[in-house]
């Protein structure tokens, strides 16, 4: 059973390093080449998978550019949306208003 395990713990590892590896931009691939780095993930088990994912990627989070990596935006963070919303609740109160004023000073409606 342990073997089966170490076998199975072996393959995750190299499958997610190697799916890692070919996702990542050239550009944030450290020391070696992409292409190496596939072949030595793939030939070398444990080592290989474990030397990628500690310094085979550039991973500080930021892109090849040097811009923060742009991610989607909150609603409560934008403030395009936020005005937006403030506008219609104060359009509803408007209306709701309306129609009270409405309906109480007007005996005929």
């Amino acid at each position: 059973m342990p073997r089966v395990l170490a076998a199975v713990a072996s393959i995750a590892l190299t499958v997610f390093a190697l799916a890692d590896c070919i996702q990542t931009e050239d550009a944030r691939v450290r020391g070696i080449p992409k292409w190496a780095w596939i072949v030595l993930v793939v030939l070398i088990p444990w080592v290989g998978p474990i030397t990628w994912l500690l310094v085979g990627k550039d991973r500080t989070g930021q892109q090849s550019g040097g811009a923060p990596r742009p991610g989607p935006m909150a609603p409560d963070d934008d403030p395009e949306f936020l005005r937006s919303l403030d506008e219609q609740i104060r359009r509803e109160r408007r209306e709701r208003e309306r129609r009270e004023r409405g309906d109480g000073g007007d005996p005929g409606a």
